[in-house]
Protein backbone atom coordinates (compact mmCIF):
# COMPACT_ATOMS: atom_id res chain seq x y z
CA UNK A 1 0.00 0.00 0.00
CA UNK A 2 1.31 3.50 -1.38
CA UNK A 3 0.69 6.59 0.91
CA UNK A 4 1.12 9.68 -0.33
CA UNK A 5 4.21 11.85 1.32
CA UNK A 6 1.57 14.33 2.87
CA UNK A 7 -0.19 11.48 4.67
CA UNK A 8 2.81 9.92 6.25
CA UNK A 9 3.93 13.36 7.17
CA UNK A 10 0.56 14.07 8.72
CA UNK A 11 0.72 11.24 11.10
CA UNK A 12 3.85 11.50 11.93
CA UNK A 13 3.56 15.06 12.83
CA UNK A 14 0.74 14.53 14.97
CA UNK A 15 2.36 11.94 16.77
CA UNK A 16 5.40 13.27 19.12
CA UNK A 17 8.16 11.43 19.62
CA UNK A 18 8.49 11.85 23.41
CA UNK A 19 4.87 10.23 23.87
CA UNK A 20 5.18 7.66 22.14
CA UNK A 21 8.92 6.63 23.03
CA UNK A 22 7.88 7.72 26.65
CA UNK A 23 5.48 4.58 26.39
CA UNK A 24 8.54 1.81 25.93
CA UNK A 25 11.43 3.97 27.69
CA UNK A 26 11.84 5.82 30.84
CA UNK A 27 12.57 9.53 30.04
CA UNK A 28 14.63 12.24 31.70
CA UNK A 29 14.48 15.68 30.60
CA UNK A 30 18.18 16.93 30.54
CA UNK A 31 18.75 19.94 28.86
CA UNK A 32 16.77 20.28 25.76
CA UNK A 33 16.57 16.83 25.30
CA UNK A 34 14.99 13.57 26.85
CA UNK A 35 17.59 10.46 27.94
CA UNK A 36 17.10 7.33 28.73
CA UNK A 37 18.35 3.97 28.36
CA UNK A 38 18.45 2.40 25.14
CA UNK A 39 16.35 0.12 23.85
CA UNK A 40 18.01 -1.63 20.93
CA UNK A 41 21.32 -2.22 23.23
CA UNK A 42 22.43 -2.95 26.37
CA UNK A 43 23.45 -0.59 28.33
CA UNK A 44 23.64 1.05 32.07
CA UNK A 45 24.09 4.54 31.53
CA UNK A 46 21.93 6.82 29.18
CA UNK A 47 22.96 7.55 26.05
CA UNK A 48 19.74 7.14 24.28
CA UNK A 49 18.56 10.71 23.34
CA UNK A 50 15.26 11.98 22.29
CA UNK A 51 14.70 15.50 20.82
CA UNK A 52 11.37 17.49 21.54
CA UNK A 53 12.33 19.94 18.63
CA UNK A 54 13.50 17.62 16.24
CA UNK A 55 10.95 14.83 16.22
CA UNK A 56 14.57 12.56 16.13
CA UNK A 57 15.90 9.69 18.17
CA UNK A 58 19.85 8.77 18.57
CA UNK A 59 21.81 6.91 20.67
CA UNK A 60 25.20 8.06 20.99
CA UNK A 61 25.98 4.09 22.21
CA UNK A 62 24.67 1.90 19.35
CA UNK A 63 23.95 4.69 16.51
CA UNK A 64 20.28 3.46 16.32
CA UNK A 65 18.02 6.65 15.14
CA UNK A 66 15.58 7.86 13.47
CA UNK A 67 11.79 9.46 13.58
CA UNK A 68 8.53 7.93 15.36
CA UNK A 69 7.88 6.05 12.57
CA UNK A 70 11.25 4.39 12.39
CA UNK A 71 11.26 3.70 16.16
CA UNK A 72 8.37 2.03 16.18
CA UNK A 73 9.37 -0.12 13.00
CA UNK A 74 12.47 -1.00 14.33
CA UNK A 75 11.18 -1.43 17.98
CA UNK A 76 8.44 -3.43 17.14
CA UNK A 77 9.46 -4.89 14.04
CA UNK A 78 6.59 -3.73 12.09
CA UNK A 79 7.14 -3.00 8.28
CA UNK A 80 6.34 0.95 7.47
CA UNK A 81 3.08 0.11 6.60
CA UNK A 82 2.19 -0.94 10.10
CA UNK A 83 3.88 1.26 11.51
CA UNK A 84 1.81 4.08 9.60
CA UNK A 85 -1.37 2.64 10.58
CA UNK A 86 -0.46 2.16 14.23
CA UNK A 87 0.28 5.72 14.70
CA UNK A 88 -2.38 6.87 12.49
CA UNK A 89 -5.08 4.81 14.85
CA UNK A 90 -3.17 6.50 17.93
CA UNK A 91 -3.46 9.82 16.45
CA UNK A 92 -6.93 9.64 14.53
CA UNK A 93 -5.98 10.19 11.32
CA UNK A 94 -8.02 7.92 8.47
CA UNK A 95 -5.43 6.36 6.03
CA UNK A 96 -6.82 6.78 2.49
CA UNK A 97 -7.41 3.25 0.72
CA UNK A 98 -8.04 4.12 -2.61
CA UNK A 99 -5.19 2.86 -3.95
CA UNK A 100 -5.12 -0.37 -2.58
CA UNK A 101 -6.41 -2.83 -5.69
CA UNK A 102 -9.64 -4.88 -4.98
CA UNK A 103 -7.67 -7.96 -4.53
CA UNK A 104 -5.54 -6.38 -1.93
CA UNK A 105 -8.47 -5.22 -0.17
CA UNK A 106 -10.07 -8.39 -0.01
CA UNK A 107 -6.66 -10.08 1.07
CA UNK A 108 -6.75 -7.71 3.64
CA UNK A 109 -10.23 -7.82 4.79
CA UNK A 110 -9.78 -11.33 5.34
CA UNK A 111 -6.57 -11.46 7.36
CA UNK A 112 -8.20 -8.90 9.88
CA UNK A 113 -11.46 -11.46 10.12
CA UNK A 114 -9.23 -14.21 10.80
CA UNK A 115 -7.52 -12.27 13.44
CA UNK A 116 -10.54 -10.95 15.22
CA UNK A 117 -11.65 -14.96 15.20
CA UNK A 118 -8.47 -16.36 16.66
CA UNK A 119 -8.65 -13.35 19.48
CA UNK A 120 -12.80 -14.56 19.82
CA UNK A 121 -10.86 -18.13 20.07
CA UNK A 122 -8.28 -17.23 22.65
CA UNK A 123 -10.82 -15.84 25.01
CA UNK A 124 -12.97 -19.08 24.72
CA UNK A 125 -10.27 -21.13 25.58
CA UNK A 126 -8.88 -18.77 28.40
CA UNK A 127 -12.82 -18.97 29.99
CA UNK A 128 -13.22 -22.49 29.34
CA UNK A 129 -10.17 -23.18 31.47
CA UNK A 130 -11.37 -21.43 34.53
CA UNK A 131 -14.65 -22.95 34.17
CA UNK A 132 -15.95 -26.66 35.77
CA UNK A 133 -14.45 -28.39 32.65
CA UNK A 134 -11.33 -26.77 32.52
CA UNK A 135 -10.23 -27.97 36.08
CA UNK A 136 -8.31 -30.94 34.60
CA UNK A 137 -6.58 -28.19 32.42
CA UNK A 138 -5.94 -25.90 35.56
CA UNK A 139 -4.87 -28.84 37.85
CA UNK A 140 -1.55 -29.82 34.83
CA UNK A 141 -0.82 -26.31 35.21
CA UNK A 142 -0.78 -26.14 39.08
CA UNK A 143 1.79 -29.09 38.35
CA UNK A 144 3.49 -27.22 36.54
CA UNK A 145 3.69 -24.75 39.19
CA UNK A 146 2.40 -21.83 37.03
CA UNK A 147 1.52 -18.83 38.81
CA UNK A 148 -2.37 -16.71 38.09
CA UNK A 149 -0.32 -13.96 36.56
CA UNK A 150 1.48 -16.59 34.43
CA UNK A 151 -1.47 -18.00 33.12
CA UNK A 152 -2.92 -14.98 32.51
CA UNK A 153 -0.03 -12.98 30.59
CA UNK A 154 0.31 -16.00 28.28
CA UNK A 155 -3.35 -16.26 27.92
CA UNK A 156 -3.65 -20.09 28.95
CA UNK A 157 -6.63 -21.81 28.16
CA UNK A 158 -8.36 -25.12 27.57
CA UNK A 159 -10.66 -26.84 24.94
CA UNK A 160 -13.08 -29.22 26.18
CA UNK A 161 -14.08 -32.45 24.65
CA UNK A 162 -17.25 -31.07 22.67
CA UNK A 163 -17.43 -29.01 19.73
CA UNK A 164 -17.76 -26.05 21.93
CA UNK A 165 -15.15 -23.32 20.00
CA UNK A 166 -16.91 -23.69 16.63
CA UNK A 167 -20.54 -23.53 17.98
CA UNK A 168 -19.61 -20.19 19.77
CA UNK A 169 -17.59 -19.07 17.22
CA UNK A 170 -20.72 -19.82 14.40
CA UNK A 171 -22.88 -17.51 17.36
CA UNK A 172 -20.00 -14.76 16.86
CA UNK A 173 -21.17 -14.53 13.19
CA UNK A 174 -18.02 -16.21 11.65
CA UNK A 175 -18.71 -18.96 9.06
CA UNK A 176 -17.61 -22.02 8.65
CA UNK A 177 -15.31 -21.05 5.85
CA UNK A 178 -13.47 -18.78 8.21
CA UNK A 179 -13.10 -20.94 11.34
CA UNK A 180 -12.03 -23.66 8.60
CA UNK A 181 -9.44 -21.27 7.28
CA UNK A 182 -8.46 -20.02 10.76
CA UNK A 183 -6.97 -23.88 11.05
CA UNK A 184 -9.28 -24.16 13.97
CA UNK A 185 -11.56 -27.41 12.71
CA UNK A 186 -11.66 -31.00 10.94
CA UNK A 187 -13.95 -30.97 8.29
CA UNK A 188 -14.78 -34.91 6.68
CA UNK A 189 -17.98 -36.06 4.61
CA UNK A 190 -18.78 -38.15 7.23
CA UNK A 191 -18.76 -36.53 11.15
CA UNK A 192 -18.84 -32.97 9.42
CA UNK A 193 -16.97 -30.00 11.11
CA UNK A 194 -15.73 -30.94 14.43
CA UNK A 195 -13.30 -28.76 16.54
CA UNK A 196 -9.36 -29.30 16.12
CA UNK A 197 -8.33 -29.06 19.64
CA UNK A 198 -9.84 -31.51 22.17
CA UNK A 199 -9.30 -32.14 25.92
CA UNK A 200 -6.00 -30.16 25.73
CA UNK A 201 -4.31 -27.01 27.56
CA UNK A 202 -4.00 -24.53 24.95
CA UNK A 203 -0.91 -22.15 24.03
CA UNK A 204 -2.43 -18.97 22.24
CA UNK A 205 0.55 -18.67 19.87
CA UNK A 206 0.94 -14.48 19.40
CA UNK A 207 3.06 -12.85 16.71
CA UNK A 208 5.34 -9.64 17.45
CA UNK A 209 2.71 -7.39 17.88
CA UNK A 210 0.53 -9.39 20.00
CA UNK A 211 -2.01 -10.73 18.00
CA UNK A 212 -3.11 -13.92 18.46
CA UNK A 213 -2.42 -16.16 14.77
CA UNK A 214 -2.13 -19.81 15.97
CA UNK A 215 -2.31 -22.00 18.90
CA UNK A 216 -0.45 -24.88 20.16
CA UNK A 217 -2.42 -27.59 22.41
CA UNK A 218 -1.04 -30.35 25.22
CA UNK A 219 -3.32 -33.37 25.39
CA UNK A 220 -4.47 -34.25 28.70
CA UNK A 221 -4.10 -37.94 29.52
CA UNK A 222 -2.07 -40.53 27.16
CA UNK A 223 -4.00 -39.52 23.72
CA UNK A 224 -1.25 -38.87 20.63
CA UNK A 225 0.05 -36.15 19.58
CA UNK A 226 1.18 -34.86 22.74
CA UNK A 227 1.49 -31.88 21.19
CA UNK A 228 -0.77 -30.62 18.48
CA UNK A 229 -0.17 -27.17 16.63
CA UNK A 230 -2.18 -25.28 14.34
CA UNK A 231 -1.83 -26.03 10.63
CA UNK A 232 -0.45 -23.67 8.22
CA UNK A 233 -3.32 -20.53 7.37
CA UNK A 234 -3.17 -16.85 6.32
CA UNK A 235 -2.23 -15.38 9.23
CA UNK A 236 0.01 -18.60 10.84
CA UNK A 237 3.32 -19.66 9.28
CA UNK A 238 5.29 -21.84 12.10
CA UNK A 239 8.46 -20.97 9.68
CA UNK A 240 8.47 -17.50 10.28
CA UNK A 241 7.39 -17.06 13.52
CA UNK A 242 9.49 -17.80 17.34
CA UNK A 243 6.99 -18.48 20.36
CA UNK A 244 7.51 -15.73 23.11
CA UNK A 245 9.07 -13.27 20.58
CA UNK A 246 6.18 -10.67 21.57
CA UNK A 247 7.43 -10.33 25.13
CA UNK A 248 11.69 -11.38 24.24
CA UNK A 249 12.05 -8.72 22.08
CA UNK A 250 11.67 -6.35 24.68
CA UNK A 251 14.10 -7.89 27.42
CA UNK A 252 16.56 -6.20 25.80
CA UNK A 253 19.34 -8.24 27.52
CA UNK A 254 21.94 -8.49 24.75
CA UNK A 255 21.44 -11.72 24.16
CA UNK A 256 18.22 -14.30 23.54
CA UNK A 257 17.59 -17.54 24.85
CA UNK A 258 16.39 -20.46 22.13
CA UNK A 259 14.71 -23.70 23.77
CA UNK A 260 12.38 -25.77 22.69
CA UNK A 261 8.81 -25.79 23.97
CA UNK A 262 5.70 -24.08 25.26
CA UNK A 263 6.63 -24.83 29.04
CA UNK A 264 10.68 -24.09 28.79
CA UNK A 265 9.62 -20.71 27.69
CA UNK A 266 6.85 -19.74 29.88
CA UNK A 267 8.55 -21.15 33.10
CA UNK A 268 11.96 -18.95 32.35
CA UNK A 269 10.02 -15.71 31.57
CA UNK A 270 7.98 -16.73 34.99
CA UNK A 271 11.54 -17.07 36.70
CA UNK A 272 12.68 -13.60 35.31
CA UNK A 273 13.98 -14.71 32.02
CA UNK A 274 11.70 -12.94 29.57
CA UNK A 275 14.64 -13.19 26.57
CA UNK A 276 13.73 -17.01 26.11
CA UNK A 277 11.89 -17.92 22.83
CA UNK A 278 11.18 -21.55 21.01
CA UNK A 279 10.09 -22.64 17.52
CA UNK A 280 6.95 -23.90 17.16
CA UNK A 281 6.98 -27.61 16.72
CA UNK A 282 9.44 -27.43 13.91
CA UNK A 283 13.31 -27.56 13.67
CA UNK A 284 14.71 -24.49 13.65
CA UNK A 285 15.35 -22.48 10.15
CA UNK A 286 17.13 -20.26 8.83
CA UNK A 287 14.05 -17.89 8.48
CA UNK A 288 13.78 -18.31 12.55
CA UNK A 289 17.78 -16.92 12.69
CA UNK A 290 16.87 -14.10 10.58
CA UNK A 291 13.89 -13.14 12.76
CA UNK A 292 16.63 -13.44 16.10
CA UNK A 293 18.68 -11.49 13.76
CA UNK A 294 16.81 -8.46 13.90
CA UNK A 295 17.17 -8.27 18.07
CA UNK A 296 20.40 -9.54 18.61
CA UNK A 297 23.84 -10.99 17.43
CA UNK A 298 24.15 -13.50 19.96
CA UNK A 299 21.97 -16.95 20.78
CA UNK A 300 22.05 -18.83 23.42
CA UNK A 301 20.91 -22.36 22.64
CA UNK A 302 19.21 -24.13 25.95
CA UNK A 303 17.85 -27.53 24.09
CA UNK A 304 16.98 -30.39 25.99
CA UNK A 305 20.06 -32.52 27.36
CA UNK A 306 19.56 -35.66 25.97
CA UNK A 307 20.50 -36.58 22.47
CA UNK A 308 17.29 -35.87 20.59
CA UNK A 309 18.50 -31.75 21.99
CA UNK A 310 21.95 -32.18 21.29
CA UNK A 311 21.47 -33.33 18.07
CA UNK A 312 19.03 -29.97 17.51
CA UNK A 313 21.29 -28.01 19.03
CA UNK A 314 24.28 -28.86 16.53
CA UNK A 315 21.47 -28.28 13.81
CA UNK A 316 20.90 -24.94 14.78
CA UNK A 317 24.46 -23.80 15.48
CA UNK A 318 25.64 -23.26 11.69
CA UNK A 319 22.05 -21.73 11.04
CA UNK A 320 22.78 -19.26 13.26
CA UNK A 321 26.21 -18.55 12.09
CA UNK A 322 25.39 -18.52 8.99
CA UNK A 323 23.08 -15.24 9.27
CA UNK A 324 26.16 -13.80 11.21
CA UNK A 325 24.68 -14.42 15.07
CA UNK A 326 27.14 -15.83 17.75
CA UNK A 327 25.82 -18.93 20.00
CA UNK A 328 26.94 -20.13 23.15
CA UNK A 329 25.21 -23.35 24.69
CA UNK A 330 23.59 -23.20 28.05
CA UNK A 331 24.36 -27.03 29.77
CA UNK A 332 21.20 -27.76 32.16
CA UNK A 333 22.78 -31.10 33.58
CA UNK A 334 21.63 -33.02 35.45
CA UNK A 335 18.00 -31.75 34.81
CA UNK A 336 16.77 -32.12 31.20
CA UNK A 337 15.09 -28.51 30.56
CA UNK A 338 15.03 -25.23 31.54
CA UNK A 339 11.74 -26.36 33.27
CA UNK A 340 13.05 -28.84 35.31
CA UNK A 341 16.37 -27.18 36.50
CA UNK A 342 14.61 -24.04 37.49
CA UNK A 343 12.09 -25.83 39.29
CA UNK A 344 15.34 -28.09 41.12
CA UNK A 345 17.72 -25.71 41.29
CA UNK A 346 16.26 -21.65 41.04
CA UNK A 347 17.11 -19.00 38.87
CA UNK A 348 19.91 -18.01 40.41
CA UNK A 349 21.54 -20.95 39.41
CA UNK A 350 20.03 -20.87 35.96
CA UNK A 351 21.81 -17.15 35.62
CA UNK A 352 25.00 -18.78 36.21
CA UNK A 353 24.64 -21.37 33.74
CA UNK A 354 23.58 -18.63 31.23
CA UNK A 355 26.58 -16.47 32.32
CA UNK A 356 28.80 -19.85 31.65
CA UNK A 357 27.27 -20.44 28.30
CA UNK A 358 29.99 -23.12 26.24
CA UNK A 359 31.31 -21.61 23.12
CA UNK A 360 29.52 -23.35 20.46
CA UNK A 361 32.71 -24.77 18.71
CA UNK A 362 34.10 -25.94 21.30
CA UNK A 363 30.68 -27.47 22.49
CA UNK A 364 30.82 -28.97 18.87
CA UNK A 365 34.28 -30.55 19.48
CA UNK A 366 32.60 -32.31 22.79
CA UNK A 367 30.57 -33.71 20.73
CA UNK A 368 32.10 -35.14 18.29
CA UNK A 369 34.65 -36.24 20.76
CA UNK A 370 32.16 -38.68 21.98
CA UNK A 371 32.73 -40.89 18.43
CA UNK A 372 36.07 -41.55 19.50
CA UNK A 373 38.11 -44.05 22.12
CA UNK A 374 40.38 -41.49 22.51
CA UNK A 375 42.13 -43.35 25.54
CA UNK A 376 43.70 -45.35 22.38
CA UNK A 377 46.36 -43.80 20.42
CA UNK A 378 44.69 -44.33 17.23
CA UNK A 379 41.43 -42.95 18.69
CA UNK A 380 42.98 -39.87 19.83
CA UNK A 381 45.32 -39.53 16.74
CA UNK A 382 41.92 -39.44 14.68
CA UNK A 383 39.90 -37.54 16.91
CA UNK A 384 43.00 -34.89 16.57
CA UNK A 385 42.41 -34.87 12.65
CA UNK A 386 38.80 -34.65 13.42
CA UNK A 387 39.30 -31.34 14.90
CA UNK A 388 42.04 -29.88 13.08
CA UNK A 389 39.86 -30.39 9.65
CA UNK A 390 37.54 -28.52 11.44
CA UNK A 391 39.25 -25.60 12.91
CA UNK A 392 40.56 -25.60 9.02
CA UNK A 393 37.27 -24.58 8.22
CA UNK A 394 36.75 -21.36 9.96
CA UNK A 395 38.20 -18.60 7.88
CA UNK A 396 39.03 -15.63 9.89
CA UNK A 397 43.03 -16.13 10.46
CA UNK A 398 43.08 -14.79 14.07
CA UNK A 399 39.87 -16.61 15.23
CA UNK A 400 41.39 -19.50 14.20
CA UNK A 401 44.59 -18.97 15.42
CA UNK A 402 42.97 -18.31 18.93
CA UNK A 403 40.46 -21.44 18.48
CA UNK A 404 43.58 -23.09 17.58
CA UNK A 405 45.18 -22.19 21.23
CA UNK A 406 42.50 -22.49 23.04
CA UNK A 407 41.39 -26.42 21.82
CA UNK A 408 45.40 -27.17 21.91
CA UNK A 409 45.38 -25.85 25.73
CA UNK A 410 42.45 -28.06 26.61
CA UNK A 411 43.19 -31.35 25.03
CA UNK A 412 46.87 -31.22 26.05
CA UNK A 413 47.84 -30.76 22.54
CA UNK A 414 51.48 -29.03 21.25
CA UNK A 415 49.96 -25.45 19.84
CA UNK A 416 52.70 -25.89 16.99
CA UNK A 417 51.35 -29.51 16.17
CA UNK A 418 47.84 -28.37 16.04
CA UNK A 419 48.45 -25.20 14.16
CA UNK A 420 50.63 -26.80 11.55
CA UNK A 421 47.75 -29.56 11.49
CA UNK A 422 45.17 -27.06 11.04
CA UNK A 423 47.06 -25.48 8.35
CA UNK A 424 47.69 -28.63 6.14
CA UNK A 425 43.86 -29.42 6.61
CA UNK A 426 43.11 -25.99 4.85
CA UNK A 427 45.53 -27.14 2.35
CA UNK A 428 43.95 -29.91 1.56
CA UNK A 429 40.42 -28.48 1.57
CA UNK A 430 41.99 -26.01 -0.91
CA UNK A 431 43.54 -28.65 -3.13
CA UNK A 432 40.56 -31.09 -2.69
CA UNK A 433 38.50 -28.13 -4.52
CA UNK A 434 39.48 -27.73 -7.27
CA UNK A 435 43.82 -27.59 -7.08
CA UNK A 436 45.89 -30.42 -8.75
CA UNK A 437 48.30 -31.75 -5.94
CA UNK A 438 52.04 -33.21 -7.35
CA UNK A 439 54.32 -35.24 -5.18
CA UNK A 440 52.40 -33.68 -2.29
CA UNK A 441 53.19 -30.16 -3.00
CA UNK A 442 50.22 -27.85 -5.06
CA UNK A 443 51.03 -26.86 -8.66
CA UNK A 444 50.60 -22.63 -7.31
CA UNK A 445 50.34 -21.75 -3.63
CA UNK A 446 46.41 -21.73 -2.70
CA UNK A 447 45.37 -18.07 -1.72
CA UNK A 448 43.24 -18.39 1.24
CA UNK A 449 41.07 -15.31 1.85
CA UNK A 450 39.90 -14.47 5.36
CA UNK A 451 36.40 -13.06 4.96
CA UNK A 452 36.02 -9.24 4.99
CA UNK A 453 35.84 -7.64 8.57
CA UNK A 454 34.07 -4.80 8.65
CA UNK A 455 35.54 -2.16 10.54
CA UNK A 456 34.50 1.37 10.81
CA UNK A 457 36.70 3.93 8.95
CA UNK A 458 37.76 6.78 10.97
CA UNK A 459 35.66 9.73 10.66
CA UNK A 460 37.75 12.60 8.49
CA UNK A 461 37.82 15.91 9.55
CA UNK A 462 35.63 17.23 7.45
CA UNK A 463 32.40 14.76 7.55
CA UNK A 464 32.99 16.01 11.58
CA UNK A 465 32.87 19.24 10.86
CA UNK A 466 29.86 18.98 8.60
CA UNK A 467 28.07 16.96 11.02
CA UNK A 468 28.49 19.32 13.89
CA UNK A 469 27.55 22.67 11.77
CA UNK A 470 24.15 20.69 10.81
CA UNK A 471 23.93 19.62 14.69
CA UNK A 472 24.13 23.20 15.20
CA UNK A 473 21.97 24.62 12.97
CA UNK A 474 18.76 21.95 14.06
CA UNK A 475 19.77 22.29 18.18
CA UNK A 476 19.28 25.86 17.33
CA UNK A 477 17.69 26.90 13.80
CA UNK A 478 18.68 30.97 14.16
CA UNK A 479 22.41 29.63 14.13
CA UNK A 480 21.36 29.32 10.27
CA UNK A 481 20.67 32.87 9.53
CA UNK A 482 24.30 33.50 11.03
CA UNK A 483 25.90 31.27 8.65
CA UNK A 484 24.04 31.31 5.40
CA UNK A 485 25.91 34.52 3.98
CA UNK A 486 28.86 32.39 3.97
CA UNK A 487 27.53 28.94 3.48
CA UNK A 488 25.19 26.89 0.86
CA UNK A 489 24.12 23.32 0.81
CA UNK A 490 26.31 23.18 -2.40
CA UNK A 491 29.76 23.62 -0.16
CA UNK A 492 28.85 20.06 1.62
CA UNK A 493 30.04 16.80 0.26
CA UNK A 494 27.96 15.31 -2.30
CA UNK A 495 25.88 12.28 -0.54
CA UNK A 496 24.05 12.30 2.53
CA UNK A 497 25.54 15.53 3.99
CA UNK A 498 24.53 17.25 1.12
CA UNK A 499 20.65 15.79 0.91
CA UNK A 500 20.68 16.44 4.41
CA UNK A 501 21.95 19.97 4.16
CA UNK A 502 19.82 20.92 0.99
CA UNK A 503 16.53 20.02 2.30
CA UNK A 504 17.32 21.36 5.80
CA UNK A 505 17.99 24.72 4.52
CA UNK A 506 14.97 24.77 2.10
CA UNK A 507 13.01 24.07 5.26
CA UNK A 508 14.43 27.04 7.16
CA UNK A 509 13.59 29.14 4.08
CA UNK A 510 10.61 28.06 4.45
CA UNK A 511 10.00 28.62 8.37
CA UNK A 512 9.02 24.83 8.07
CA UNK A 513 11.60 23.44 10.15
CA UNK A 514 10.73 19.53 10.15
CA UNK A 515 13.92 17.71 10.35
CA UNK A 516 12.21 14.29 11.11
CA UNK A 517 10.46 14.79 7.65
CA UNK A 518 13.73 14.43 6.00
CA UNK A 519 14.33 11.15 7.44
CA UNK A 520 11.23 10.54 5.93
CA UNK A 521 12.51 10.70 2.78
CA UNK A 522 15.11 7.35 3.33
CA UNK A 523 13.47 3.66 2.71
CA UNK A 524 16.98 2.07 4.01
CA UNK A 525 17.18 2.03 7.87
CA UNK A 526 21.09 2.53 7.45
CA UNK A 527 20.55 5.90 5.97
CA UNK A 528 18.04 7.08 8.34
CA UNK A 529 20.33 6.60 11.11
CA UNK A 530 22.81 7.91 9.32
CA UNK A 531 20.65 11.19 8.80
CA UNK A 532 19.71 11.14 12.36
CA UNK A 533 23.74 11.04 13.01
CA UNK A 534 24.13 14.20 10.77
CA UNK A 535 21.55 16.32 13.16
CA UNK A 536 22.93 14.60 16.18
CA UNK A 537 26.33 15.05 15.88
CA UNK A 538 27.89 15.36 20.42
CA UNK A 539 28.51 19.04 20.58
CA UNK A 540 30.49 20.86 23.17
CA UNK A 541 28.58 21.76 25.93
CA UNK A 542 29.17 24.80 28.30
CA UNK A 543 30.17 27.02 25.56
CA UNK A 544 29.25 30.67 25.90
CA UNK A 545 28.34 32.38 23.31
CA UNK A 546 31.71 34.24 22.13
CA UNK A 547 32.78 30.26 22.40
CA UNK A 548 30.07 29.17 19.95
CA UNK A 549 30.64 31.91 17.75
CA UNK A 550 34.54 31.00 17.05
CA UNK A 551 33.23 26.98 16.98
CA UNK A 552 30.59 27.88 14.05
CA UNK A 553 33.16 30.41 12.19
CA UNK A 554 35.91 27.34 12.34
CA UNK A 555 33.65 24.92 10.91
CA UNK A 556 32.42 27.07 8.38
CA UNK A 557 35.75 27.99 7.31
CA UNK A 558 37.12 24.41 7.08
CA UNK A 559 33.68 23.18 5.04
CA UNK A 560 33.86 26.17 2.49
CA UNK A 561 37.73 26.32 2.22
CA UNK A 562 37.38 22.38 1.09
CA UNK A 563 34.20 23.20 -1.37
CA UNK A 564 36.12 26.20 -3.11
CA UNK A 565 39.04 23.85 -3.54
CA UNK A 566 36.88 21.15 -5.19
CA UNK A 567 35.21 23.97 -7.19
CA UNK A 568 39.02 24.93 -8.59
CA UNK A 569 40.22 21.46 -8.68
CA UNK A 570 40.54 20.85 -12.57
CA UNK A 571 42.51 24.04 -12.95
CA UNK A 572 46.58 24.32 -13.53
CA UNK A 573 49.14 24.10 -10.95
CA UNK A 574 49.70 27.92 -10.85
CA UNK A 575 45.96 29.08 -11.59
CA UNK A 576 45.29 26.56 -8.68
CA UNK A 577 48.17 28.41 -6.42
CA UNK A 578 46.36 31.71 -7.27
CA UNK A 579 42.73 30.76 -6.15
CA UNK A 580 43.67 29.22 -3.49
CA UNK A 581 45.60 32.44 -2.06
CA UNK A 582 42.07 34.05 -2.91
CA UNK A 583 40.45 31.47 -0.97
CA UNK A 584 42.58 31.90 1.90
CA UNK A 585 41.90 35.79 1.68
CA UNK A 586 38.00 35.28 1.28
CA UNK A 587 38.10 33.12 4.53
CA UNK A 588 39.66 35.21 6.54
CA UNK A 589 36.75 38.14 6.78
CA UNK A 590 34.02 35.30 7.73
CA UNK A 591 32.85 36.13 11.37
CA UNK A 592 29.65 33.96 12.69
CA UNK A 593 27.58 36.42 15.14
CA UNK A 594 25.13 35.25 17.10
Amino acid sequence: MYYPEEVVEEVRSRNDIVDVIGQYVHLTKKGANYFGLCPFHNEKSPSFSVSASKQIYYCFGCGAGGNVISFLMNYENMSFQEALRTLADRAGVQLPEESMSEEARKKAGERERLLALTKDAAAFYYKMLRSPEGQIGMEYFRKRRLTKETLHSFGLGFAGKSSAVCRYLKEKGYTESEINKAGLVHIDEKRGMRDRFWNRVMFPIMDVNNRVIGFGGRVMGDGEPKYLNSPETPIFDKGRNLYGLNVAKKARKGYMIACEGYMDVISMHQAGFTEAVASLGTAFTENHARILKKYTDDVRLTYDSDNAGVKAAMRAIPILKKVGITTSIIHLEPYKDPDEFIKNLGAEEFQKRIDNAEDSLLFELHVMRRNYDIGKPDGRTKFEQAMSKRLALIDDELERSNYTEAVASEYAIPSDVLKRAVEQARVMSVSADGFAVNGGVTDRMPVVKDKARKEKKPEDGLTKAEKLLLTYITDDPAVYNAVKPYISAEDFSEGLSRTAAENLFQQLENNDFRPAAIISMFDEPEQQKAIAEIFNTKLDEGLNVSEREKALTDLVIRIKRTSLSRMNSGADLIERTVQEKKIMEKLQTIRISL
